[in-house]
């Protein structure tokens, strides 16, 4: 018989169209927490359906962007604690077994724990030893921190002084379906991160298309040592480049755009 799940603690995530990865994500934690949520902005593909089947409890929500999206499913959740999970993320069975360790003796050391997201590339069955990740806040308190209200970017903006924590496992990351896949993605987000720019009032100079691409090149294959992935790592390289490339490249249209406008005014 397996270990009950842990009372104070809830898993959410936001889904669109994810059918077929999100079963696997939602197996690993149901025995985990006390609920899971899913928030689904327009599912197409039985996302829904493997979602109710995997045990969560699901809610249809028009999309809002990336933070406000993500502090829409906090609000549902009734755990004073909360992991969140992308529905390309995967729970190991080791960190599974870590996150109970932290709740073995009560109410945990931290207010928030950081887990790193290591990089799963569609060739691998599990991320390799020194893939790269970020290592953002994922498990923490309701009442000690909240998702940001930014459209693009989704981190935990912590009350000041909180305890932070670390974990020493890995959230498996498997953002790429195919090369297919990763371009349409870097396309799509690059909208968003332009729309976000413009908002904010932000401008770039076109001097920025020519280093763009090289300098964040050497930054993913390099320094973020995508090139352990072999030919996945090299392609993904090139797209996610290309990305901050192409994200510059709408800014500066816009730009003239704009300035085409005014001249005709």
């Amino acid at each position: 018989m397996g270990e009950a799940p842990l009372p104070g603690l809830s898993v959410f995530l936001i889904t669109l169209n994810e059918a077929d990865r999100l079963g696997e994500t939602l197996a690993a934690v149901s025995g985990l927490a006390c609920e899971i949520i899913v928030v689904d902005s327009g599912s197409t593909d039985g996302t829904v359906e493997v979602a109710r089947t995997g045990g969560a409890r699901v809610i249809r929500e028009r999309w809002r962007g990336y933070g406000p999206q993500k502090r829409f499913a906090e609000e549902q959740c009734v755990g004073p604690w909360l992991l969140n999970l992308d529905a390309d993320e995967f729970v190991p069975p080791e960190l599974a077994a870590e996150i109970r360790a932290v709740f073995a003796h009560g109410e945990p050391k931290h207010v928030a724990y950081k887990v790193q997201i290591a990089d799963q590339l569609p060739d691998s069955p599990a991320p390799k030893r020194f893939a790269y990740g970020p290592s953002p806040v994922r498990l923490y308190r309701k009442d000690a921190g909240r998702y940001s209200d930014s459209p693009v970017h989704d981190r935990v903006d912590l009350k000041p002084g909180s305890s932070v924590g670390r974990l020493r496992q890995r959230i498996h990351h498997r953002s790429s379906r195919s090369l297919a896949h990763h371009l349409a993605k870097i396309n799509s987000y690059t909208d968003a991160q332009v729309a976000d720019l413009i908002a904010r009032g932000k401008t770039i100079g076109q001097w920025r298309l020519l280093i763009e691409m090289p300098v964040w090149f050497f930054k993913y294959y390099v320094m973020r040592r995508q090139f352990i992935h072999g030919f996945y790592g090299f392609t993904t390289s090139v797209g996610a480049s290309y990305g901050r490339f192409l994200r510059v490249a709408k800014l500066i249209e816009w730009q003239r755009e704009q300035a085409r406008k005014q001249r005709k005014t």
